[in-house]
């Protein structure tokens, strides 16, 4: 069986989410069915956000030097559970050695099996990946792009980022309380699945708490994680 490297740290919180949505993906019946996994939760790495706004250090080489430990480990596959640093994807997967699984993908193919090809799809997601056009801008093979609908700039500025910020320094229930209401502002605009696009959101947000269905783009990376695993 492959091993699979996770390249974390992005933050470290969501590392560990992502590694038991593999263990919850996995059908096994004994411990030597799971994945094999090597992590490196390295939260030096600079900050994505503030990189592509100009205000902070790129991550690329941080990353690539994580990849590259993976890589010393004996990781077969590298997956990177964070959505923001998917802006610098085809830099990391030039510089390495092993195949990647790109988690915008993954998020793609479940939203659109969920919602079918004419749905409208909200994201919630750091201003980097909703401004870069991370998601809008990438298209599956032979599927129709779908319709997206996008928080406000007084919503990313008031309520998702420090939504967001929020979860990142522990403080769970704040950040529950600010990015439930921009899901709950989605839905009312017409959302018909919301894709949860940034590795903390899926923390604090559920089907629940948003009021329609959603997309874990964490959860679907280690779904595909596991597919990809049971086909070697």
């Amino acid at each position: 069986m492959d091993v699979v490297g996770v390249l974390g740290g992005m933050g470290p919180l969501a590392t560990i989410d992502f590694m038991r949505k593999v263990l919850d993906a996995t059908p096994a019946e004994r411990d030597q069915d799971h994945v094999p996994m090597i992590v490196s939760c390295l939260p030096r790495i600079p900050d994505r956000t503030a990189a592509f706004r100009g205000a902070g250090d790129s991550p690329l080489d941080a990353i690539v030097d994580c990849g590259r430990r993976l890589e010393s480990a004996g990781a077969d596959l590298i997956v990177m559970p964070c959505n923001t640093a998917h802006l610098w994807f085809d830099a990391v997967q030039a510089r390495l050695q092993r195949p990647m699984l790109h988690l915008v993908d993954a998020a793609l193919h479940e939203a659109l099996a969920l919602a079918g090809p004419r749905a409208r799809l909200g994201l919630l997601a750091t201003d980097a990946t909703v401004a870069s056009g991370l998601y809008i801008n990438r298209h599956l093979p032979d599927s129709t792009a779908p319709a997206w609908l996008m928080p406000t700039a007084g919503e990313m500025l008031e309520q998702v980022m420090p939504g967001i910020e929020a979860v990142k320094a522990g403080r769970l229930d704040m950040g529950q309380a600010l990015l439930a209401e921009v899901a709950s502002a989605l839905r009312r605009r017409g959302a018909d699945v919301l894709v949860l696009g940034c590795t903390e959101i899926p923390l604090v947000l559920d089907a629940a708490a948003c009021g329609l269905p959603v997309v874990d783009a964490t959860a679907a990376l280690a779904r595909e994680v596991v597919a990809h695993i049971r086909r070697c």
